[in-house]
């Protein structure tokens, strides 16, 4: 569809019902999937759900609200590719902690052409944690995605070799911190063994080896099915997503950069790992922040770089119904 051409004349009801299932298709840490969204007749809500928070792993809900922002973000998108503009307000209801964002609308445009392939790339988007192959992210992509990240809010700054050692000294330490923590390894484990169920990670996108890299990957407990291949990641591209507050206004915000960045890399055939133990652990949070020099706080660690095309890789990860993350009841009553 060109952009002249006019979105085709559906309800504003169906337009938001659609945006919010098509968000279903967001990341979200160990694929808790902590959204529920609520339709009404003329905007969407955004509620976080405590059940699904990593209440060991993630105490304060900086995963939690940063999930919940790559699913604001997706439903912005969809809402685009349908010719609407999205107005968000988010963190609405001081009162209300789990209520993270309205979502009303300005009235119909045009549809948007680039939301419109970024809604096609949520569809084939996944994590691939296996090694990366020795070809190298071209530095046009690496920008186009920063770009993405900038224009969200959020910052994104690359590591260099020396900080990329730091890293995986930080990654080593925060994975044997969580390892001898019996709380975190029972939600982990809790969180890797719910396969039907639509959330968890299953085995099939869990690597079947830990696989040989300068930067350790997270220990999830136990081996998954995935298999790791002979790759490295000395091809690989380690970037810091950051930003100037620490707060859940700006955890959510960071949530919507990921996503912009992870469907820009997504088009542009970029392998995206998010690595989110070493700002799990307070201590190397910290160590994080020194590599931004204290000029920020940091929200998650990303790996860039190309999948290894000789291997197949992981399917997307189950995702729960529609029914089970929108509720459109209050639509009901207004018609009735």
């Amino acid at each position: 569809m060109s952009q002249e051409s006019p979105a085709p004349q559906r309800p504003l009801t169906t337009a938001l019902a659609e945006a919010a299932a098509t968000a279903g298709h967001a990341p979200s840490v160990h694929n808790t999937q902590p959204w529920r969204w609520r339709v009404l007749p003329e905007a969407l809500e955004l509620r976080a759900v405590a059940d699904r928070q990593l209440t060991a792993t993630d105490p304060e809900g900086r995963l939690l609200a940063l999930s919940c922002g790559t699913a604001l973000h997706h439903a912005r998108l969809a809402l685009a590719a349908e010719g609407w503009t999205a107005v968000v307000e988010r963190m609405p209801d001081p009162g209300d902690k789990e209520l993270l964002a309205r979502v009303t609308t300005l009235g119909r445009l045009t549809a948007d052409p680039e939301a419109m392939r970024m809604v096609q790339s949520m569809r084939v988007r996944h994590t691939d944690r296996r090694p990366v192959s020795d070809e190298p992210v071209p530095t046009t992509a690496i920008g186009e995605i920063a770009r993405a990240v900038t224009a969200e809010g959020s910052r994104l700054q690359l590591l260099d070799r020396d900080q990329v050692l730091e890293l995986a000294a930080a990654a080593s330490h925060a994975d044997t911190v969580e390892a001898d923590d019996p709380q975190l390894r029972a939600e982990l484990e809790y969180w890797t063994s719910r396969a039907g169920t639509g959330t968890g990670l299953p085995p099939e996108v869990l690597p079947a080896q830990a696989p040989r890299t300068t930067v350790p990957a997270r220990d999830f407990g136990h081996p998954g099915t995935l298999p790791v291949g002979p790759g490295h990641d000395r091809a690989a591209v380690y970037a810091l997503l950051h930003g100037d507050e620490d707060e859940p206004d700006s955890w959510l915000r960071a949530g919507e950069a990921l996503s912009a960045a992870w469907l820009t890399a997504t088009r542009l055939g970029v392998s995206v790992v998010p690595l989110s133990a070493v700002v799990e652990v307070p201590g190397t949070r910290q160590k994080l922040r020194q590599l931004l020099a204290g000029l920020g706080f940091p929200y998650l660690v990303l790996r860039l770089g190309i999948a290894d095309p000789a291997h197949a890789g992981p399917a997307p990860t189950p995702r729960l119904t529609t029914e089970q993350v929108v509720d459109t009841s209050a639509l009901h009553r207004a018609q009735g």
